[in-house]
């Protein structure tokens, strides 16, 4: 390959040689100390041009060269990147004021509310749909959701359930221990564990566990097309992939929160073993405190909860956008939003189970 070299003229320089990626690069640090205002350079020797060689070229026209003799490989080259034209600059984007901001963060959130109505109406339809028409219903997949959602849930439920517990009493029955009443930790404990914290914390767990991953596989399907190929076969995604979770969810959270109760209330009993206090009396105390109202009560809020993780999941599994970057956002998107549903749905249960005088 004959190499390149840069000439000073009378009228100003000539390239002789080849402009290929590997004789470009001594000739391009020679150009960048010279200054190319106004000067004519001539280009009737050039050999041979390839992209780095238009490079080059285009770098000169853009210093200011005028260019002479180009020969017709190096033209083409040089048409494609319209060296006529100056360099873009990046425009600033258009400010945004603050009620423009208010106005779509508005919009947006409407239009998400209203979707998800739309959601919720659907997920309704295939509610009665199962009840009218059961053998429709995907057992297979709806057993393998439970035991995603449920048994492989039981270490991480088992171990957060008995350290709440051992904390809670231990915790409680240090002030109490000052007035003798350690004893009355096992009423707090049962209370506590089975109308709320059970349930809660067992549907936060599930949030982190089965929220992110309803919404993770759903939107990869969605990325990947799989939703829409899945509607072109006649099949309704709210039917066969929606509603085995829903169930799941709605199935299995209860029995994990009786679970988590058990669990809890077991770690406390250990505590309270420890201040002297036998794991008969302690169960005792927890069967005077507790009765079959606050444990179907907490079973009825666990239901509820296990709709929102679930729902919510799935809802923002199927409305995620396109890019890889599209999965993530629609997991923490759905996260974000089952946490906050999950205290304002606890809110309104504390409120209707007052009037109710439960």
């Amino acid at each position: 390959m004959t190499r390149v070299s840069l000439k000073q003229i009378d009228d100003g320089y000539a390239l002789i040689g080849s402009l290929c990626l590997s004789t470009v690069s001594p000739v391009w640090q020679q150009s960048r100390t010279i200054d190319w205002q106004n000067q004519i350079v001539d280009l009737s020797a050039i050999e041979h041009c390839d992209g780095a060689g238009a490079a080059l070229l285009f770098e000169l026209t853009q210093s200011g060269a005028k260019l002479q003799n180009i020969p017709e490989q190096c033209q083409r080259l040089l048409s494609a990147l319209e060296p006529q034209r100056a360099l873009h600059h990046k425009r600033n984007k258009p400010r945004i004021t603050l009620i423009a901001q208010l106005g779509q963060t508005s919009r947006a959130t409407l239009q998400d509310f209203q979707e998800q109505i739309s959601f919720i109406g659907s997920a309704a339809r295939s509610f009665v749909d199962a009840i009218r028409l059961p053998q429709r219903i995907r057992w297979s997949e709806f057993l393998h959701q439970c035991e995603l959602t449920g048994a492989n849930a039981l270490p991480i439920i088992s171990l957060i359930s008995l350290l709440l517990g051992i904390i809670l009493a231990f915790q409680s029955a240090i002030p109490m221990r000052q007035f003798g009443a350690e004893l009355y930790v096992a009423n707090l404990l049962g209370l506590s564990l089975i109308r709320e914290l059970g349930p809660l914390m067992t549907a936060i767990v599930l949030a982190g566990r089965s929220g992110a991953a309803f919404a993770a596989e759903i939107g990869t399907m969605k990325v990947n097309e799989e939703i829409n190929a899945l509607v072109t076969f006649g099949y309704q995604p709210m039917h066969f992939l929606v509603f085995p979770r829903l169930m799941a969810g709605v199935c299995m959270l209860p029995l994990l929160a009786i679970w988590a109760e058990i669990i809890g209330m077991l770690g406390g009993a250990l505590v309270m073993r420890g201040f002297g206090i036998p794991i008969s009396t302690f169960w005792s105390q927890v069967s005077s405190q507790v009765d079959i109202g606050d444990f179907f009560s907490g079973m009825l809020k666990a239901a509820a909860f296990g709709l929102v993780v679930a729902s919510v999941g799935c809802f923002r599994g199927l409305h995620t956008g396109t890019g890889a970057s599209a999965v993530g956002a629609s997991t923490t998107r759905a996260v974000v939003n089952i946490l906050i549903l999950l205290v304002i749905t606890d809110g309104i249960f504390a409120v209707v189970y007052y009037h109710l005088g439960w």
